[in-house]
């Protein structure tokens, strides 16, 4: 899991970048609109949505967008570019990694061929489903801004919030928590005065693939092709995240 929390942050610090803005808040306007569609527009009773609304707020996203995705979710604004569906691919990367996607597409033949177009230009290729979903556990992440917090402390205190997991890193704690137990922590913590950076599912292989460096450079390419595809949610992989691979992506333009 540490490498995995790791390959978060990165990815989390090249979000930020100016040319990632409207591809990561066009993630979470999506992610707020089939949030509030399958629990009802109201945060405080639906822990899905309070937590997209949290993590959309968390990357600035202007608060009249979110709520026009809310109402649209209700059904209060029309979906004027299609109904937004959820949906996973899966498939292998080069040396044969593991990849499972998640998508919330609006037009799904539109999707599954640029996934597929993906895959094969980038020597990959696209699985049936099933193909490789059983070498990944869903889990939930949470990160919380390691600056003015005392290390020791804050991991007695998520510990105590039902934490599974605790990875200090140079700006965050990456927790991991149950599947279903996600929601909780984070309330846990939040009534203990922390301030929650992100909060979301994640798959994390259950075993991991240790490649040479240009397998690692490969795949990090196809990885960064499916994350600027605008229907494309989430991409993880089952390669071996260690010091040495990170370091890769961490040079990467």
């Amino acid at each position: 899991m540490a490498g995995h929390s790791k390959w978060a942050n990165i990815k989390h610090k090249k979000a930020k970048e100016d040319k990632k803005r409207a591809k990561i808040f066009n993630k979470h306007l999506r992610e707020i609109t089939v949030a509030a569609r399958e629990g009802g527009g109201d945060p405080e009773m639906n822990p899905r949505l309070d937590t997209a609304i949290e993590n959309a707020k968390s990357d600035n996203v202007p608060k009249d967008n979110i709520e026009r995705a809310i109402k649209k979710g209700t059904g209060e604004l029309d979906e004027g570019d299609g109904r937004y569906e959820e949906a996973t691919y899966e498939g292998y990367g080069p040396g044969g990694i593991a990849y499972f996607i998640e998508v919330t597409t609006n037009n799904y033949n539109r999707t599954v061929g640029e996934i597929r177009h993906i895959f094969t230009k980038h020597g990959g290729n696209l699985g049936t489903d099933g193909s490789v979903g059983y070498l990944f556990e869903q889990k939930g992440m949470i990160r919380v801004e390691a600056q003015d917090h005392d290390e020791e402390e804050f991991m007695l205190d998520a510990i105590d919030a039902g934490a599974e997991e605790i990875e200090p890193d140079e700006n965050f704690f990456a927790i991991t928590t149950g599947r279903e137990t996600m929601y909780e922590v984070k309330d846990n913590l939040e009534e203990q005065g922390y301030e929650i950076d992100s909060a979301e599912l994640v798959r994390i292989p259950m075993t991991e693939v240790k490649v040479d460096e240009d397998t690692a450079l490969s795949n990090f390419k196809l990885m960064e092709k499916f994350e600027d595809n605008d229907d494309v949610s989430d991409v993880f992989t089952n390669m071996k995240m260690d010091e040495e691979t990170l370091a890769i992506a961490e040079s990467m333009d």
